[in-house]
């Protein structure tokens, strides 16, 4: 069976073998969890922010960012395909695990969810379940996790906790950044999961989003420009009437920033989280649905 933790920490095993050249720091803690900092202390980088991607993919996804105008304005954009389109983006990369421990708080997504089956009801609907001696996580954080949180996920994972991987960033980073708009994939279909579409009938996947800049507001930001911007491409079995509430401009919310939502991401209202355009090929039909909206974009480049 194909182990999406497995193939995450071959990737976490590049990233900190040469972590002084990708800008992360990698920290041993007392209890032998591993921690790479991504973007709390550390730097970060372009590279490191396309590994965070890929891990929280379960390396199951390819990534790449490059320059791409608008309006004959260059603006970096986060590229993500896929080819386990549900497993990828439901079963590894979605913020499915909202961790508390002594203070510590942070959003986890990444292949460990799949041995902590969080939540489980998305589990049962993929009828996966990994098994393997690693945990790898990515978690958005403020801080850094201590030996506490590496406990925690460990039991929840049912692994040694010397075999815990935590990536870390603060949303409001490069690397940050870049990984949630590289979640523009995983937005269209949480979506349609929840509208009651089979999204096992997805065979493969690719998005695009710019990439927001590095500032106070970078979350809220990047958020805007998945709504207005980012845009999804999928190969489906079948076609349904579902695919026509997919984007952004089909909600309540078009119009309006997700700075009006408030900060705590799980108290938004499911529903908002879109992207501005999905492609849709099933079968013989081909069609395109939502808008672009650049001036939602550049607004935040002048």
């Amino acid at each position: 069976m194909l182990s999406v933790n497995e193939r995450a920490y071959q990737i976490v095993e590049d990233l900190m073998e040469f972590a002084e050249d990708y800008c992360v720091d990698v920290h041993e803690l007392r209890n032998g969890a591993t921690v790479v900092d991504c973007g709390v202390n550390a730097r970060g980088s372009y590279d490191a922010g396309m590994f965070f991607i890929q891990i929280s993919m379960g390396g199951l996804a390819g990534v790449n960012i490059q320059l791409e105008d608008i309006k004959d304005i260059s603006i970096p954009f986060v590229y993500v395909y896929t080819d386990y389109p549900a497993l990828a983006c439901l079963g590894c990369q979605m913020a499915g695990w909202k961790i508390e421990v002594n203070g510590f708080k942070g959003y986890a997504s990444g292949p460990a969810r799949a041995l902590a089956l969080k939540p489980k009801k998305v589990f049962e609907l993929l009828n996966y379940e990994d098994d393997t001696e690693y945990a790898v996580v990515t978690i958005e954080a403020d801080r850094l996790p201590d030996e506490d949180v590496a406990e925690f996920i460990a039991y929840e994972c049912d692994v040694d906790t010397s075999e815990v991987y935590m990536l870390v960033t603060k949303p409001n980073s490069l690397v940050g950044a870049i990984e949630i708009v590289g979640r523009v994939v995983e937005v269209a279909l949480f979506k349609l999961n929840n509208l009651g579409f089979d999204v096992k009938m997805i065979r493969n996947a690719m998005g695009k989003c710019p990439i927001p800049p590095v500032c106070e507001k970078t979350s809220v930001i990047a958020n805007d420009f998945i709504a207005y911007y980012g845009s999804v491409h999928i190969i489906a079995d079948t076609y349904s009437d579902l695919f026509e509430s997919v984007t952004f401009d089909k909600t309540a919310y078009y119009g309006k920033s997700f700075e009006e939502f408030g900060e705590d991401f799980y108290a938004i209202d499911p529903s908002a989280f879109s992207p501005a355009q999905l492609v849709v090929n099933a079968g013989d039909v081909t069609k395109v649905f939502g808008k672009k909206n650049p001036d939602s974009i550049l607004r935040h480049f002048t």
